[in-house]
């Protein structure tokens, strides 16, 4: 009996043995299986055929139709091992036949599907130089809507080096900002923004803004600065004239990050300066600290007494030699200061300076004092004043290192920025313009341009009356004689027509109110084109909604954002 039993367990460990199927084969058959799932086709849902020896079994090395030849070789050496005493374990030796029971089938696909959807479904993290790299080249609209996107984003593009990046790349297009506009009588809390390149207006909310009027703006690198303007005492938010308070102080709008910021005030109080900017670089900053060493001396360099200050003569002579004694010992600081700003430069954005000249002060009095801000310090100074003679400015522009500005009696003077001192600038005549008009200097490309408004005569009918046309003039800086290059198509309708330069376009703001109704006209000048044509950018989309003070108001400002 004993020897019966331990027999009969004998033969079940070898059959136990023979049944149970290698582990090497069925890895070898999940790879197969995994590297054919992208095609079901390609993949044979059957169980590979099983042949057994006295009640064993094996795994076929094809799984698919793809593998006719393996499944020949395989069916051959089944008909040899059913020569030899093999039968098949699974039934007849089919391939159509499955052989996987009790679910085995399912739970071997189920197994094999569930990783192959962890692979599909597991997040995909890019780094954050690609994704600044991707970010930095979408319009200003879309990178508007992909920072609300999550945080990091958000984060990603508001940092110092994607400014630069975007600044610095080839993925701006121009953007034009209208401010002072007034709305049933309140002056407006809304800055218009205008797409150039989509020809599409947006709005942007803007509560600093509320009840401020007739300030000017200027844009620099992608800021705007609002300078000066007033606002009413007894009637707040109202465009009411009768009891104003002048402001002296500045605002910063940045509209990547539509973010708000104040710097230093001026020293005196205006309503409509005249604004210029300069931007230098750090070669010339030792230039510039001299620059005020001598805005406390005598000017020199050909400059007729005529533009000479005699209000502070005595105080220059009085400073000469303080001056003259503190400058062997100012030179090192000078270079230290030199070496500092330097490397501030390479981080930071590049060093500027804001002049402001004329403007109206608090008592309505008409301003010839001057002054200029300078970016890396925060502060204003005083210089040099404007002639008595001059006149009052209506224009101004910074073109190649100076600071021209233009007089409502047809008077053209420049101020020399790393020098100094103002130089008197004599032209040849222009035609009789309209003085209802007043010029405007444009500055593009390292060139002086100036709009104005002329009268064109008839063609010698008897009875024609004169007709005005707007005219853009050049200003040959050799010879200092100025050249008719264009004509705006458009009848001059607006008497304070805004016209802004940037790189190479000029772009003009006309407001005015005819038949009831305010309309607004864009156009734009491409002074590098051969052709010399105005072309209309927008008509009638902003000004209908708007009163029509908002004519006299109005301030713009052009970015490539």
């Amino acid at each position: 009996m004993i020897s019966e039993s331990l027999t009969g367990e004998t033969s079940l460990h070898q059959e136990l043995e023979v049944l149970s199927v290698s582990k090497r084969l069925v890895r070898s058959l999940s790879q197969k299986l995994k590297r054919k799932s992208h095609d079901e086709d390609g993949i044979s849902l059957r169980c590979p055929t099983l042949y057994s020896r006295a009640g064993g079994c094996k795994v076929g090395a094809t799984t698919g139709e793809d593998f006719g030849d393996m499944g020949c070789r395989r069916r051959s050496s089944s008909s040899s091992e059913d020569v030899k005493g093999y039968k098949p374990a699974c039934g007849t030796d089919d391939t159509n036949v499955d052989c996987f029971s009790y679910g085995g089938k399912e739970r071997f696909w189920k197994r094999s599907n569930r990783k192959i959807t962890e692979i599909e479904e597991r997040p995909v993290f890019l780094p954050d130089d690609i994704v600044e790299m991707c970010l930095v080249r979408l319009p200003l609209t879309s990178l508007m809507k992909a920072r609300l996107v999550c945080k990091k984003w958000r984060i990603l593009t508001t940092t110092p080096r994607f400014m630069q990046m975007r600044r610095e790349g080839l993925y701006q297009s121009p953007w034009l900002f209208l401010f002072g506009t007034v709305k049933d009588g309140y002056c407006s809390r809304e800055i218009h923004a205008l797409d150039v390149s989509h020809n599409k207006w947006h709005k942007v909310e803007s509560e600093v803004l509320k009840g401020r009027f007739l300030f000017s703006v200027v844009s620099i690198n992608d800021d705007v600065y609002i300078v000066g303007g007033c606002s009413s005492l007894t009637n707040f938010g109202k465009m009411d004239r009768s009891s104003v308070k002048t402001h002296k102080g500045v605002l910063v709008f940045s509209p990547l990050t539509k973010a708000w910021h104040k710097v230093a005030s001026m020293k005196h109080a205006r309503s409509k300066p005249i604004l210029g900017v300069y931007e230098v670089t750090s070669d010339c900053l030792i230039v510039k600290c001299r620059q005020d060493r001598r805005l406390l001396r005598t000017r020199i360099g050909g400059v007729s007494d005529v533009y000479e200050d005699p209000h502070r003569l005595s105080v220059r002579r009085q400073l000469r030699n303080s001056v003259d004694e503190t400058e062997v010992s100012a030179k090192p600081s000078r270079l230290l200061v030199r070496q500092k700003n330097e490397q501030s430069s390479m981080k930071d954005v590049r060093r500027f300076f804001i002049i402001a000249v004329g403007g109206v002060g608090s008592w309505d009095e008409p301003l010839d004092s001057c002054e200029i801000y300078d970016s890396s310090s925060n502060k204003w100074t005083e210089i040099q004043r404007v002639p008595g003679d001059f006149g009052v400015v209506c224009s101004a522009v910074v073109c190649g290192g100076m600071f021209y500005v233009y007089s409502e009696t047809d008077n053209l003077a420049a101020y020399d920025i790393e020098r100094g001192y103002w130089v008197g600038i004599h032209t040849n005549t222009l035609p009789a313009r309209v003085h209802e008009y007043y010029p405007k200097l444009i500055s593009c490309d390292k060139r002086l341009f100036m709009v104005s408004v002329s009268w064109c005569e008839g063609d010698g009918e008897i009875g024609r009356r004169n007709k005005a046309v707007r005219k853009v003039w050049e200003l040959d800086l050799r010879c200092l004689k100025w050249e008719e290059i264009s004509r705006h198509p458009d009848a001059p309708m607006d008497w304070n027509a805004t016209f802004v330069g940037q790189k190479n376009l000029i772009l003009g703001v006309e407001m005015f109110k005819i038949f009831g109704q305010v309309l607004d006209f864009l156009t734009m000048f491409d002074v590098s084109d051969s052709t010399k044509n105005w072309i209309h950018i927008s008509r009638n989309q902003v000004a209908h909604q708007l009163d029509a003070s908002s004519c006299l108001t109005k301030s713009v400002a052009v970015l490539h954002l």
